[in-house]
Formats: structure tokens, sequence, C-alpha cells
């Protein structure tokens, strides 16, 4: 699999963030990781990922101000 970049959605921009979060609760380490976008017909994402993580979870979360500031965590 060649290491390309993705093509990101034509004029727009994401909606949401991905993380790899490793860890519970205060102590959870929070790694901005991709974005995502909804899909015209509301059915679901399109996802573009920098990394795709071997340990942790994924975590998406909507972009608000909060989260930006905040690395995602709430």
């Amino acid at each position: 699999m060649a290491n390309r970049p993705q093509p990101k959605p034509a004029g727009s921009k994401p909606t949401h963030r991905l993380y790899r979060v490793v860890g519970d609760g205060e102590s959870a380490s929070w790694t901005p990781i991709g974005a995502a976008w909804p899909n015209k017909d509301g059915m679901g994402f399109s996802l573009s990922c920098d990394a795709v993580p071997l340990q942790g979870r994924i975590v998406m979360r909507a972009i608000t101000e909060r989260t930006e500031a905040n690395g995602g965590q709430q």
C-alpha cells in the first residue's frame, strides 16, 4: 500500500477531529490523528488519518473551540 496523501472533501472544513486515546480519565493521553467530514447523504463520515494507532482507541469528537483548545479532551 502506497503512503499517499488522502484526498480531502472539496470545499468544506472538517466537522470532527480524530484522536488516539491511551488510558482513562484525567490521566488519558489524547493525540490528534486526523479529521472527519459528514457524507452528503448524512449517513456516515469520510475520514482522513495522518496516523493509524496500533494501541489505544480512536475517538471522534465534534470540533468546538473548547476541544481545539485542549486537544480534544473534555
